[in-house]
């Protein structure tokens, strides 16, 4: 089993800073990808950064200059720094982690629960 918790989330006034975190914990022997994604009620799930286990990063242009992803391999923890927070930000943001478990033969994919950020003065 492995399991993936968010935390960091909460209210932040325009402007501000927030920092996420995403630990994965388990029967791991390897994360791949790891990436963070946002929803909004009613929309669908958008990308919004991805980072490989080499280090390699992605961002979805709405975030790009803001926003900085990273990890910690050592710890199976992804990290989301979010700068100059705008109101259009709020959303719950997900953690994803593409994960090879123990006893597993493939990669599979896990999520956490989410956490909330609310971007409002």
């Amino acid at each position: 089993q492995v399991q993936v918790v968010e935390s960091g989330g909460g209210l932040v006034q325009p402007g501000g800073s927030l920092r996420l975190s995403c630990a994965a914990s388990g029967s791991i022997l390897s994360i791949y990808t790891m990436g963070w994604y946002r929803q909004v009620p009613g929309n669908e799930r958008e990308l919004v950064a991805t980072v490989t286990r080499s280090g390699r990063t992605n961002y979805a242009d709405s975030v790009m200059g803001r926003f900085t992803i990273s990890r910690d391999n050592a710890e199976n923890t992804v990290y989301l720094q979010m700068n100059n927070l705008k109101p259009e930000d709020t959303a719950v943001y997900y953690c994803k982690c593409n994960v090879l478990a123990g006893g597993s033969t493939s990669i599979d994919v896990y999520w956490g629960r989410g956490t909330q950020v609310n971007v409002s003065s």
